[in-house]
């Protein structure tokens, strides 16, 4: 297998329209700016599973972009056992969680240590397992990690944050805590959300699921009920100051926002200082959000997608007043998993837009983004043939993914 491939410059995109570019990718400074930019037809080119109307335009189905500067993919390895979460040290290695329970550290060159072992025992049945994985804001320091797994109780499975310290020799983790558990627990394996990140304040945010079942996933409206849910909590696994609900009686106070479906993707952008989040639809309606305190998304009352059976969720209805509608949608779905912004100087172009990891659409999905609208869409490592689960960027500016069949990517400037 070639494990690199290398992608140029392709005069019919992204060329301002004043400006010839050469195949050589020599343009490779050119404005990414929707005013002087010439669009591509949209990159979705399947039916769509439902005739729903977007609520305004550009909701869906954007035109195509494509990148100019030269850039490089490349399997750094294929070691990996089921990896779910991905994150960098301060170091420049990446820190990797796997979803049988351990976590591993890679280099930027694919060296991959052994397991790293003590923490919590995981469930890791259907969609459960090690999940989204964090490092406090002072890990030089302190070596401290959080990450997010399904844990087995009375009752059922829940999503549970933990804590624990990264020992010296790199082996285990110390101390090992739950810190929170959202509940209630339901007897079901899917739909667990698990991302996690710290804020700007110091306090950590996740996301769960509504565990899927038709019995459960009214849940997500439910403000005592933590299942469908962006969640705010300090390192203690207390809500945090200053959360929507705090003051309210019959509200969980550590509740941030509510309505979500399954939410595997969180991050902040580097321009708004906004969380952006991505949640899995059903049939369709895969969903791109500004995540704002206390605000409903909607789901199950409304949606962009159908049961998979094809028959109409509840009211079939995909706008309703109080209800917030998703910056971006996809139909037919390409399955968003993690996500983040990139801020590196490797590939200018790519200055501050959005990447996501694509499960059942087998791509990294590049949004460009202007003043809070998609305006471009490109599918990077479409012929790779993979289940992108994660992705984030590294410290020395490049992009690296993991995918559910256990590779590790870096895409960047041609080295």
């Amino acid at each position: 297998m070639n494990n690199t491939f290398k992608v140029l410059g392709i005069a019919t995109s992204l060329v301002v329209a004043a400006t010839s570019c050469s195949s050589s990718g020599a343009d490779s400074q050119t404005s990414t700016s929707a005013a002087d930019t010439i669009k591509l037809a949209p990159v979705e080119t399947k039916d769509p599973n439902t005739t729903y109307k977007p609520a305004f335009e550009g909701q869906t189905r954007i035109a195509g972009v494509k990148t100019t500067t030269p850039f490089e993919g490349k399997v750094l390895s294929e070691g990996l056992e089921r990896p779910w979460g991905i994150t960098s040290l301060p170091d420049g290695r990446l820190l990797i969680t796997e979803k049988g329970g351990t976590m591993r550290i890679a280099t930027t060159d694919g060296t991959l240590s052994d397991a790293i072992t003590g923490l919590p025992k995981v469930n890791d049945a259907g969609q459960g397992g090690l999940l989204g994985v964090t490092i406090d804001p002072d890990f030089a320091n302190n070596r401290m990690i959080y990450w997010t797994f399904s844990e087995a109780v009375n009752g059922g499975n829940l999503t549970a944050v933990a804590k624990g310290k990264l020992a010296a020799d790199e082996k285990t983790i110390e101390n090992a805590q739950v810190i929170y558990q959202a509940t209630p627990a339901f007897p079901s394996n899917l739909h667990y959300g698990g991302r996690i990140l710290f804020d700007k304040t110091g306090n950590i945010i996740f996301s769960t699921g509504e565990r899927s079942d038709l019995e459960s996933r009214p849940q997500a409206q439910f403000l005592n009920s933590s299942l469908g849910k962006v969640i705010r909590i300090t390192t203690d696994g207390k809500a945090a100051e200053g959360n929507p609900f705090a003051d309210q009686a019959d509200a969980k106070p550590e509740l941030y926002s509510y309505g979500h479906r399954n939410v595997q993707g969180l991050a902040f952008n580097p321009v708004t200082g906004d969380l952006w989040e991505t949640e899995f639809g059903p049939l369709g309606g895969d969903e791109v959000n500004i995540i704002k305190p206390g605000i409903n998304y909607g789901w199950p009352t409304i949606t962009y997608g159908r049961e998979y059976s094809g028959a109409a969720i509840g009211d079939s209805i995909q706008q309703k007043e109080g209800l917030q509608q998703p910056v971006y949608y996809y139909d037919p779905v390409i399955s968003p998993s993690g996500i983040t912004f990139y801020t590196g100087d490797q590939i200018p172009e790519w200055k501050n837009n959005l990447f996501i990891s694509s499960l059942s659409g087998m791509h990294i999905a590049r949004l460009v983004i202007e003043d809070d609208k998609i305006v471009g869409e490109e599918r990077l490592l479409a012929d790779q043939g993979q289940r992108f689960r994660d992705i984030t960027q590294g410290k020395d500016g490049a992009l690296y993914a993991v995918t559910d069949q256990g590779r590790l990517y870096r895409i960047g400037k041609q080295q």
